[in-house]
């Protein structure tokens, strides 16, 4: 029965949108599975960072499509430093980073669902 409610509880988390991880964390996962790194450059006070959590990143379809393709960071530049140099001239912007720590896509700017989707569906 707690093995049941477990699992319950663990499949209900991808319903709350996406999981988002440190950079350090990130790393160690894209060791293992290789997937393309997608860090989320935010401000706190971002209106359309969190126009794009609301709308993108909350939908249960849209998050396991990203988390099918990507290793998903968020670092908010009220609180967070940004590695590998990166610099950020308005948010949200997105950096995609390959397993040698290449910066292989940049693209700055709110999106929906769609046209996201659109922008990423070839990062490889």
């Amino acid at each position: 029965m707690n093995k049941f409610i477990f699992l319950v509880l663990l499949s209900s988390l991808s319903l709350w949108g996406l999981e988002f991880h440190t950079y350090e964390e990130a790393l160690k996962i894209q060791k293992k599975n290789n997937k393309i790194i997608m860090i989320d450059v935010i401000r706190s006070d971002c209106q359309y960072c969190i126009k794009m959590k609301k709308e993108v990143f909350d939908n249960p379809e849209m998050s396991a499509w990203i988390e099918e393709r990507f290793i998903p960071v968020e670092l908010n530049l009220d609180f967070d430093e940004l590695p590998l140099g990166l610099h950020v001239y308005f948010t949200p912007t997105f950096f995609f980073v390959d397993k040698n720590q290449k910066i292989i896509k940049q693209i700055p700017g709110s999106w929906n669902i769609q046209d996201f989707k659109d922008l990423t569906k070839n990062i490889k």
